[in-house]
């Protein structure tokens, strides 16, 4: 495409087209065109559309640019734990329901849940303000006030809830510009949740799904997110940080969040960033029970008297003493 602009910088008159890297890396380092978006993209929106078409045969569907196959299996795997699946790979009553949102499975899936758990205000206003980007801004001579001001909004319960927070604070004062500039939030973030959370009212007052406030009770928020981002959830880390639950991969809470040194045991993150380590964006403090309960499929209780290939591993087995009893080396058989 670089020739292409350059082209483009002469054609009605003189001009220069500048270009922002250097000549090697555009010889020996870049592609010679860019990816297709649709081999590099989470493909469960578009698998989830392609079902709700009458397309079942996804793997010898005539892609112009075929994805490769291990994403389209992850995305299925994860739309039929979300539930969106039946075990035959069709489409559930569900998975109907959540391809009519113009969102990602995990946040159509959290909006269906809040009607079923009477928190769909609350659910509403997180699902606009995660799509949109953050709304907090830093100016470089003002970072300590941003800070504080933020800091105001913080939640014990994490970044989801404080995002509540700030659109409800907003609302209370009627939507004023002004209020934004005090606080060092982004007006135009704010009114772009506004549009999208009443696009998504209609198309919840559409299917007849009941918008109520869960009012005190913000562990049902809690469990709708749980409900959509299970996959997302991470343990607390002995040593430091936390880590993934699906990979065991090590992450960090970012230090923007709510949660910041607080470190709750289990928590659930929307997104991972890339910096100096691995951090978790939008976290929010969760019960490790909810995860079972809220995706039978894709957690399920382990068995005390049953031990995993890794916890054998690792297991301690004493050398074998002949003068005494097979447990007497444990400290809690012990006197004194």
């Amino acid at each position: 495409g670089a020739p292409r602009r350059g082209g483009r910088a002469g054609r009605t008159g003189p001009g220069k087209c500048y270009r922002l890297y250097t000549e090697s890396a555009y010889l020996n380092e870049m592609l010679p065109s860019s990816v297709p978006e649709i081999q590099r993209t989470n493909l469960g929106n578009v698998v989830l559309q392609l079902k709700a078409m009458g397309i079942n045969d996804l793997l010898g569907f005539d892609f112009m640019d075929s994805p490769p196959i291990p994403t389209l299996v992850g995305a299925m795997e994860t739309l039929h734990a979300l539930g969106a699946l039946d075990d035959e790979g069709l489409l559930t009553r569900l998975g109907r329901k959540m391809a009519e949102f113009p969102l990602e499975p995990a946040l159509s899936k959290m909006l269906i849940m809040s009607s079923e758990l009477a928190c769909g205000e609350e659910v509403l206003t997180i699902v606009a303000m995660l799509s949109v980007e953050n709304p907090f801004y830093r100016p470089r001579d003002k970072q300590a006030q941003a800070d504080m001001k933020k800091a105001k909004f913080h939640q014990p319960e994490g970044d989801h809830l404080t995002l509540l927070a700030v659109y409800e604070a907003w609302k209370a004062s009627k939507f004023s510009s002004p209020w934004c500039y005090e606080n060092f939030v982004q007006v135009r973030a704010m009114r772009r949740s506004q549009d999208v959370r009443k696009q998504l009212v209609t198309i919840m007052d559409r299917y007849r799904m009941d918008i109520v406030s869960a009012g005190r009770n913000l562990d049902r928020v809690r469990k709708c997110i749980v409900a959509g981002y299970f996959k997302n959830a991470a343990k607390k880390d002995p040593q430091e940080g936390y880590r993934t639950m699906v990979e065991g991969q090590p992450v960090y809470i970012h230090p923007g969040s709510a949660l910041f040194n607080k470190n709750p045991e289990w928590c659930l993150y929307h997104e991972l960033v890339l910096t100096t380590k691995e951090y978790m964006r939008n976290v929010l403090a969760i019960e490790p029970q909810w995860l079972t309960e809220l995706a039978p499929k894709f957690y399920k209780k382990s068995d005390p008297k049953h031990l995993s290939k890794a916890k054998r591993s690792v297991k301690i087995e004493p050398l074998y003493d002949r003068f005494n009893p097979p447990d007497a080396w444990r400290l809690s058989k012990r006197r004194g």
